[in-house]
């Protein structure tokens, strides 16, 4: 399956972006989704993820309450809607999917066999 990220851009802080994950190849029913993200010589963080049932979701500490994954399996989409945002969110956000993790693996980088090519958000203080 290949990824495709979008809707970075810069955002002053406390404002709102939706990032998107475009999927092709083959249909993303049956894989779990994330968004994990890697600040400038930082390590790449897990921010959440939705299972491969669709059931089940998984937030960092750092972003509950205020960014919400979702997915449109119809459409091959996934979302992350990012609210009151602060400079300290500013990193090149990417998505991931796999369609073999188990859920207590959901914030795990490695635990990904596929990755978009990232998409910038910056936030201005």
């Amino acid at each position: 399956v290949q990824l495709q990220a979008s809707g970075g851009g810069l955002v002053q802080a406390g404002g709102s972006l939706r990032l998107s994950c475009a999927a092709s190849g083959r249909t993303v029913r049956g894989y779990a989704m994330a968004w994990f993200r890697q600040a400038s010589g930082k390590e790449r963080e897990f921010i959440a993820a939705t299972g491969r049932s669709g059931g089940s979701t998984v937030y960092a500490d750092s972003v509950k309450g205020r960014f919400t994954i979702s997915r449109d399996n119809a459409k091959n989409m996934v979302y992350l809607q990012l609210n009151s945002l602060k400079p300290e969110d500013t990193a090149v956000y990417y998505c991931a999917a796999d369609n073999r993790i188990i859920t207590s693996s959901l914030a795990t980088a490695a635990a990904y066999d596929y990755w978009g090519q990232g998409t910038l958000v910056t936030v201005s203080s």
